[in-house]
């Protein structure tokens, strides 16, 4: 008969209360229950763990086996406490990456919720391009991903998110800035152009002409915004990465309409590795990311219009 911890719970609580009928009542058994598996213990050692029939006394053997016994039920009991933990989402880690406007705009409040129905669980947050966060999506490096759409594999596992509406960006005094004025493709044409690695997802074949003619291309957002305050250039962005700025002195103009009526959007994805099992922790947060961005959208937040 092999030792079971059943055996060594059972012998631990009598040897610790001292009395049978205490240790049945901690273990919701009968004294008898409890008296047959002592004995099965004792059996399967080939010497008594009491001194007396009264429990009261360890023999050697006894004393030895309670160390034992006490240690090898604290990991258990650890061992099983971080299972049900894990399994419940109350304990972990999650790494999360998300383009600079999602984790500005939507992460703070996303994770604030989160973390008041699991406090245990560890988040980390990086922000990063749409280019990065697939990279370190292939290489494990994140668990969860939020990106640009159309720039994922087969590999991974994509989920809409919402969507965010390109505009041209220009100086509020620029003369494409002038109210009521209703943008189309040839007025962007004579104006400088600051190409960027967000503007490309743009498929329209009048803007894909403007693009690849610009004679300067940035690739940091900040950097980017400042060249266009200081009036170098006209650019193109989603409205989040716009209103993340906060810049008074920028406008944001909707862009003239694609031949098919509709309006050019970046799509945002939530992503992650197709073949590796998600955490119950990670699917916590994912559904919150869900909800909130479900929010803030009824509340009409502009940059979140579908």
């Amino acid at each position: 008969m092999a030792l079971k911890i059943e055996m060594l719970r059972c012998f631990a609580a009598v040897a610790r209360s001292g009395k049978l009928s205490e240790a049945a009542q901690q273990l919701g058994r009968t004294p008898s229950a409890v008296s047959m598996m002592l004995k099965q213990l004792e059996d399967h050692l080939g010497e008594p763990l009491f001194l007396t029939d009264r429990k009261n006394r360890l023999s050697a053997l006894g004393t030895f086996v309670l160390e034992q016994a006490e240690r090898e039920l604290y990991q258990f009991d650890s061992t099983v406490h971080a299972i049900e933990s894990f399994a419940n989402a109350r304990h972990g880690r999650v790494r999360i990456a998300a383009v600079p406007s999602v984790a500005s705009a939507i992460m703070p409040r996303a994770i604030s919720c989160f973390i008041n129905a699991f406090p245990g669980v560890q988040i980390e947050l990086r922000d990063m391009d749409s280019t990065t966060i697939l990279h370190e999506l292939s290489r494990g490096r994140i668990d969860i991903g939020i990106a640009s759409a159309g720039l994922s594999g087969g590999s991974l596992h994509r989920q809409d998110l919402l969507s965010d509406p390109f505009g041209l960006v220009c100086p509020r005094d620029h003369p494409l800035a002038k109210p009521g004025l209703k943008l189309t493709w040839s007025d962007l044409a004579p104006h400088r152009f600051i190409a960027n690695d967000l503007a490309r997802l743009i498929t329209v074949p009048a803007f894909q002409d403007i693009h690849s003619k610009a004679l300067l291309s940035v690739h940091n957002i900040t950097s980017l915004l400042a060249m266009v305050r200081a009036d170098l250039g006209i650019t193109i962005l989603p409205e989040m990465t716009v209103k993340m700025a906060e810049s008074q002195e920028l406008a944001f103009i909707p862009l003239p309409d694609s031949p098919d009526d509709s309006l050019p959007e970046r799509q945002i994805h939530m992503l992650r590795k197709a073949d590796t099992p998600t955490s119950p922790a990670a699917r916590e947060l994912e559904k919150q990311i869900f909800q909130t961005v479900t929010e803030l959208q009824s509340e009409a937040l502009p940059c979140l219009a579908q």
